[in-house]
């Protein structure tokens, strides 16, 4: 009876086991996979769960503590668990909740990501460059870029609360989801413009809040979205700031100018609401006649003048001219503008040209005034001499005020002096007086050329009635490494230099230093030439043909007499050949 007992509860164990696994195959329970379970016991360290199989799942409770999900979780309850393990050493089967939500988080996000679809999650913590969020139990990277349309400096209203994110990047392999709400909210931001902008359109006049003032303009509220207000539509006048004529908060009427569809940028003006004052323009004001204005900025190329209206005297809006450098005064070309005229000053001004298309309007200041040149030159005809002053140095010469007037004229280096050297500027600085002559006037030009040597006679007069050739006396007065220099006639002043190697015949006598300051010199000229005002001096040449004239004149006959070289010098010269040297021959 006992063994037979025992043989049948071998066989139902047996029966029982091929059951449990035909319902395995059934349930096709494998390790790595999601399956659904039922929720058994709740325990303080384990939440087990039915399988319905041979043995129950366990689940550590902190899975389920992580996802808050433990406060509804209740006896009964349906879940998707992962199945890590079938069967341990202790027959126990493992499974995961968390792995299970992760698992299908990953695959909705894959679903967003290729869908484009919006996905909710909470910021929890700051990383290096960004910010770590969760959505549905997938730990994602929000880039610092991919926070906000804006730079933002403090993150903490966003952190811990449920936001709208977009999938930008997923990767398999690594495992690693990156996220953006900045596109979440250019995404929202291009939907709502879209409707705005079928509200509105080109030419249109509405009503905007100033957002916020630039130099260069300012960005305006146009029924919620934005606008840009460039600084040269604000008004037809110049505009210095922006801020001068705008505040934040302010409400101003505009005009749309333009709306770009693709870019979604919309362009506004205030002044497009008026008339613009360049139409007509040539029945208001004509060239070449003069009318009134007021200064109303001074830069460093020139003065901007409002006009007035002739028949009304009241300003124009936005009718501007410009008074150039050159034409505020008739002397000086190169005056500061700040010097002649200043801010709000009304004046008289001449419109020398007009261009409509262009909006540009040339005015003239010294052109409402009498022209001092006429009075200039009819009072001081070329080759006056005047009282100047210094104005300016430059590398080519003097620019000098003429007597008691504004007007300016230049002395070029070489007419300083006739000695012309590099040391000619450098005697001269500002505010010097001298006394200048008047050596030419262009008219048209209204340009006077002056000269300081032409007051002083011209050195090279002497050598008029001279030829290449001639012998002349010279009076030394510098003695230089390289040479002397010579004055010729009474002229201390007239400075000609003789080179070093035209001291001597010879070699070992060309020095400098044998000759003192207010030596007289015979020289000859070598070089003459009167059109370039060119003459070059020589000691060697001369003491060559004297000695040449010498041998002629006293060498006659040959040296058989016994007559040497030395003795015809001697003779010709004046001078008496020594007895040793005559015993010597």
């Amino acid at each position: 009876m006992e063994v037979k007992t025992e043989v049948a509860t071998k066989e139902s164990k047996k029966e029982f086991e091929n059951l449990l696994e035909e319902d395995f195959k059934k349930r096709d329970l494998k390790e790595g996979s999601i399956i659904k379970a039922i929720v058994s016991e709740i325990g303080k360290k384990h939440v087990f769960v039915d399988l319905k199989a041979k043995s129950e799942g366990i689940i550590p409770i902190e899975e389920f503590k992580i996802s808050k999900e433990l406060e509804t979780l209740k006896v009964g309850s349906k879940i998707e668990v992962y199945l890590e393990r079938i069967e341990t050493y202790k027959g126990e089967i493992i499974v995961s909740r968390e792995r299970a939500r992760r698992m299908g988080s990953w695959k909705k996000m894959e679903k967003a990501f290729q869908n484009q679809e919006e996905v909710e999650g909470v910021i929890t913590n700051k990383v290096k460059g960004g910010m770590v969020v969760n959505v549905d139990s997938c730990l994602c990277f929000l880039p610092g870029s991919q926070i906000d349309t804006k730079p933002l400096r403090n993150f903490d209203h966003l952190m811990n609360v449920p936001l709208k994110f977009m999938c930008v990047k997923l990767d398999k392999v690594r495992g690693n989801i990156v996220v953006s709400r900045r596109a979440i909210l250019e995404k929202s931001k291009n939907e709502d413009l879209k409707k705005i902008l079928l509200k509105i359109k080109e030419g249109d006049i509405v009503e905007a809040q100033v957002k916020a003032i630039l130099d260069w303009g300012a960005f305006l509220d146009v029924k919620g979205a934005d606008a840009l207000l460039h600084v040269t539509d604000l008004s037809y006048s110049r505009v210095k700031k922006t801020s001068d004529l705008l505040s934040i908060g302010q409400t101003v009427k505009v005009k749309i100018i333009k709306i770009d569809t693709e870019t979604k940028r919309i362009s506004c003006g205030i002044k497009q609401l008026h008339t613009d004052p360049y139409e007509n323009l040539d029945k208001k004001f004509k060239v070449n006649s003069i009318y009134k204005g007021v200064v109303t900025k001074c830069v460093d190329y020139g003065c901007f003048i409002r006009l007035k209206n002739p028949k009304t005297g009241e300003l124009e809006e936005g009718l501007e001219g410009l008074v150039h450098q050159s034409e505020l005064s008739w002397g000086k070309k190169t005056i500061q503008p700040s010097k002649v005229l200043s801010p709000s000053q009304e004046i008289n001004v001449k419109i020398i040209e007009m261009d409509a298309e262009k909006k540009r309007i040339s005015l003239s200041y010294k052109q409402t005034l009498e022209n001092p040149w006429n009075a200039f030159l009819k009072n001081s005809p070329v080759g006056s001499i005047l009282d100047t002053k210094v104005v300016n140095i430059t590398d080519f010469g003097l620019f000098v005020s003429l007597g008691n007037t504004d007007l300016v004229g230049m002395i070029h280096h070489k007419d300083l002096s006739w000695n012309e050297t590099e040391n000619n500027l450098k005697k001269f600085k500002k505010n010097d007086k001298l006394k200048a002559k008047i050596l030419e006037f262009d008219k048209e030009k209204e340009k006077i050329r002056l000269g300081v040597r032409q007051l002083e006679k011209d050195p090279f007069d002497y050598f008029i009635n001279k030829n290449n050739g001639e012998t002349i006396t010279a009076t030394v007065e510098e003695v230089l490494k390289n040479g002397i220099k010579v004055s010729v006639g009474q002229d201390e002043n007239s400075l000609f230099t003789i080179k070093k190697a035209d001291l001597a015949k010879e070699i070992e006598n060309c020095r400098p230093e044998v000759f003192n300051k207010g030596n007289k010199v015979d020289c000859m000229i070598v070089g003459l030439e009167k059109d370039k005002r060119k003459v070059s001096l020589s000691i060697k040449e001369l003491e060559i043909e004297n000695e040449k004239i010498a041998i002629k004149k006293y060498g006659k006959g040959g040296t058989s007499s016994g007559q040497i070289l030395g003795d015809i010098l001697g003779k010709a010269f004046g001078k008496k050949v020594s007895k040793k040297k005559k015993d010597k021959k």
